[in-house]
């Protein structure tokens, strides 16, 4: 079970986003606004491939920055009670014992990717959100593969494998690098791209065909996702995007940091 001692409130402590591409870390400090106001004081992005460890990683950005005692980590997967996380999304294992051993924290919480973007949608204002669709168009809930393209995309995969999940086969950062390579097998020509913001950036500036149709293939799943998923909890809110395409900045930090000062409220 974690802990947030009280005191902890006023004090900087980082905040990090795991994804399976990059890492994005922040030093944060509880700013003085209204509510949970929070204040990024250094933030930097790093590439999972570049270094051998996340605590690599948070080593090197605590050695251009103050001494912390408190570290929060957003990522995708399944927290145990030994602090290990089940992912297999990240290139290498993570854990938060060990992380806290090897930087000599106090202590290192864990939180959900989704659950910490759930929190960062409190600190965006209106000039940050667009609005894809009205409340009159209710979600559908398609199948997996929805469109004969994304079978044939789905049936590639699956030569490699006996199950392709969502998050491997499409949403995340090597889920789009595996969508990508999987359509240039079914379009009988061979990848281009090593990494998925090579893809991202092809698809952005239209100088790959293969690259935006993969792009229109990840929003298409994505589209398709969000719905079962508004069906299945019953959202009747609003469904936010923190995604500008497929870079979502530092809204996963902003995330980790306001889960870790609402539990310290509390």
């Amino acid at each position: 079970m974690q802990t947030f001692p009280l005191d902890s409130a006023s004090r900087p402590f980082l905040a990090a986003d795991v994804g399976g591409t990059h890492v994005r870390v922040g030093l944060i400090r509880a700013g003085n606004g209204e509510g949970l106001a929070i204040e990024i004081l250094s933030y930097r992005k790093y590439r999972c491939a570049d270094h051998p460890s996340l605590s690599a990683i948070l080593s090197d950005f605590a050695s251009h920055n103050p001494p912390v005692e408190h570290c929060v980590i957003a990522t995708a997967g399944y927290a145990l009670a030994d602090g290990s996380v089940i992912s297999a999304n990240l290139p290498w294992p993570l854990s938060a014992n060990r992380i806290r051993d090897d930087l000599g924290f106090q202590a290192v919480h864990l939180v959900n990717d989704f659950e910490a973007v759930a929190h960062a949608a409190a600190h965006i204002d209106g000039s940050q959100v667009l609005q894809l669709t009205g409340p009159a168009e209710a979600p559908r809930g398609p199948l997996a593969a929805s469109t004969e393209l994304e079978m044939a995309v789905l049936q590639q995969m699956l030569r490699n494998r006996s199950h392709v999940s969502i998050e491997h086969g499409a949403l995340s950062g090597p889920g789009l690098l595996n969508l990508y390579n999987a359509l240039c097998a079914v379009r009988g020509t061979a990848p281009v791209h090593a990494t998925p913001d090579a893809v991202s950036a092809a698809a952005c500036d239209a100088s790959d065909p293969l690259a935006v149709e993969t792009l229109q293939l990840f929003c298409g799943i994505l589209g398709s996702t969000i719905g079962d998923m508004a069906l299945l909890y019953g959202v009747q809110g609003g469904i936010y995007l923190p995604v500008k395409l497929v870079e979502h900045g530092q809204l996963g930090v902003i995330g980790a940091a306001s889960w870790y000062l609402e539990k310290l409220a509390k």
